[in-house]
């Protein structure tokens, strides 16, 4: 049997709106730093994507977006799930082998240099 929907994206704008609308307030509630770990490779792009990541971003102090394409020298930000989230985000980070994961500890365990507030581009850390 094959599956139905491979290689058709994924759902990132309807599991960002039932976590923000089911476990949001119960594990958000300290101003926590935030992983999304995504392609951004979304299936369905549309408002709906960018205001629930939108809510997410102000629910916490600090949203890293950990995308594996990152890894590709030649990878640009051209998929329109990918365009939609990068502004609601604080970090744009690699996350592929165990360098990338160091680098991730090493940057979450520096103080902190986005406030919540800081809307500007989001870094983009890549070796």
């Amino acid at each position: 049997a094959s599956a139905q929907d491979w290689s058709g994206g994924t759902r990132i704008a309807a599991s960002l709106r039932a976590f923000n609308k089911d476990w949001s307030r119960r594990v958000l509630g300290q101003n926590p730093i935030v992983l999304l770990v995504t392609d951004g490779l979304e299936r369905d792009v549309d408002a709906t994507l960018e205001q629930e990541i939108d809510r997410l971003h102000r629910s916490c102090r600090r949203l890293v977006w950990l995308n594996p394409l990152l890894r590709f020298e030649g990878f640009a930000p051209r998929a329109r799930g990918v365009k939609a989230l990068l502004p609601h985000v604080d970090e744009f980070r690699p996350v592929h082998d165990l360098s990338s994961l160091e680098a991730l500890v090493t940057a979450l365990s520096a103080p902190p240099g986005v406030t919540p507030g800081d809307r500007r581009e989001p870094r983009r850390t890549h070796p």
